[in-house]
């Protein structure tokens, strides 16, 4: 890793951090805008780059920055009821890169590769949020995944547009 890589790596945990502060409490789980940056860490920096750079927002987080939603931080934040979510992040920026890696940064594999990330998230987030909720999976569905969807998926069309135009602009890779 190279002092350019260490740069966009850095970036793009500012830029998570950033969008984690755009929120909307709507419940136990804020509206923000860290899925679409984490998307864009993998879709702009690849796989390896993207998942370093969400590993050091949650580091970052997890050691007391205040860089999860409504400037707060903390160790509780990873273990509490939307940790899930948090720990989905570098899972979600490596697949998005990966599967755009894969499929020559194509506009559907970046798509694909987006969507997936989306899923993971979801996934761990819904699961994490259950456990908080004494096991009733379909009430965290109903509060932590059902109202984001469509939001989401908008992020990730969004993030598709975004990496391609900043791709072009700058060779990352």
């Amino acid at each position: 890793m190279n002092a350019r890589d260490v740069a966009f790596a850095g970036l793009f945990a500012a830029l998570t951090a950033v969008g984690a502060q755009i929120a909307v409490p709507i419940g136990p789980v804020p509206f923000t805008l860290q899925v679409l940056l984490v998307l864009l860490s993998g879709l702009v920096l690849g796989s390896r780059l993207g998942l370093v750079s969400q590993l050091v927002y949650l580091v970052a987080g997890a050691v007391g920055f205040p860089v999860f939603a409504e400037f707060s931080g903390g160790f509780a934040h990873i273990y509490g009821p939307t940790g899930g979510y948090l720990l989905a992040f570098p899972i979600a920026a490596f697949l998005a890169g990966y599967i755009t890696e894969k499929t020559g940064e194509s506009v559907w594999g970046m798509t694909a590769g987006s969507l997936f990330g989306v899923v993971v998230i979801y996934a761990l987030g819904w699961l994490r949020l259950c456990l908080f909720m004494a096991g009733d999976f379909g009430k965290a569905f109903k509060l932590g995944v059902l109202p984001f969807v469509p939001f989401d998926v908008l992020k990730a069309g969004i993030a598709v547009g975004v990496a391609k135009t900043v791709r072009k602009m700058v060779e990352v890779a």
